[in-house]
């Protein structure tokens, strides 16, 4: 199959980055291809026994690797904050904000957000504020976040956005994944000097679809989606293509999503078409405006900071 593979990734030695939800998965496979090209790369992962047992696949199949485990839990800002403080030093070359949770029963994270919009959009929010002093410190630095094709069935509700009066486990999710896509707009509308974009895999084989069906004790749906990642799904590692598209390619534009080119569902990657709420610019400064109340985390005043 032709197009943008690993092997076009280009040289990154010198470069610094940070991965999201790195012990598994897409985040996984984005470190260790960032890894096997030079970077230097920091597993963000909120399971230690997880995070670690990722490292050393990385280090034994890179010998040499410039990797670093570090704690991070996007569900409790605290651990955000914690996160950054010890790695917000020096230039920050790249962040891809990948870690996430998916269908989950109504949950809410440490600060009191429902789960899935807390976790995928809020931490991640949080995190990329907090780290934007090192992302404006290095020379052509890049924020990819990993949305879904769920985006398009996404709405955001202002008038309930943690799923407090009526929740839908689907619903939430792809309202976070909107946001997800307004997010990585935004922030390349308003930091022109970040290129900013966003990638999803499509449909792909990881542990994601698994955690929602066993919160809710579902095996029968746990088996399905399992039966359904070994037979239709692309791998893990094809999936990651279009972030590392996203967060390394030369052709990579700010505000673009990228995603898989065989209808947004599998294969080698290339730019996508976004839900027309993405491309919302109003929707977008609202949001951006909500999440700053939320998290306590101002842009504008870490940038002149």
């Amino acid at each position: 199959m032709g197009g943008w593979s690993t092997a076009d990734i280009p040289d990154l030695d010198g470069r610094r980055a940070i991965v999201t939800g790195a012990n598994s998965g897409l985040g996984y496979h984005t470190a260790l291809q960032l890894a096997r090209r030079g970077a230097a790369v920091v597993l963000a992962c909120r399971s230690a026994e997880r995070g670690q047992a990722a490292h050393d696949r990385i280090a034994a199949a890179v010998p040499g690797a410039a990797i670093t485990l570090a704690p991070l839990d996007l569900a409790d800002l605290a651990s955000v904050r914690a996160f950054a403080e010890r790695h917000g030093d020096g230039p920050l070359d790249l962040l891809v904000n990948n870690a996430g949770v998916m269908a989950l029963p109504r949950r809410t994270t440490a600060d009191g957000f429902e789960m899935q919009f807390g976790t995928n959009h809020l931490g991640h929010f949080a995190l990329t504020g907090l780290l934007l002093p090192a992302l404006r410190a290095a020379k052509t630095p890049r924020v990819t976040t990993v949305s879904s094709g769920f985006a398009w069935a996404g709405r955001l509700r202002f008038d309930d956005l943690q799923g407090e009066r009526r929740y839908g486990r689907w619903s939430a999710y792809a309202q976070s994944k909107l946001a997800n896509l307004l997010f990585a707009k935004e922030l390349d509308r308003r930091f022109p000097e970040i290129l900013s974009n966003a990638a999803h895999p499509g449909y792909a084989n990881t542990n994601l679809q698994a955690v929602g069906p066993k919160m809710r004790g579902r095996r029968l749906e746990e088996r399905v989606n399992a039966f359904a990642n070994a037979v239709v799904a692309q791998s893990a590692a094809m999936g990651a293509l279009p972030t590392l598209y996203a967060a390394v390619a030369p052709e990579a534009r700010g505000g673009a999503c990228y995603g898989p080119r065989g209808l947004q569902y599998r294969g080698a990657p290339t730019k996508v078409v976004m839900p027309p709420q993405a491309g919302r610019a109003e929707l977008g400064r609202r949001l951006w405006q909500v999440s700053e109340d939320l998290t306590g985390v101002g842009y504008e005043a870490r940038a002149a900071g």
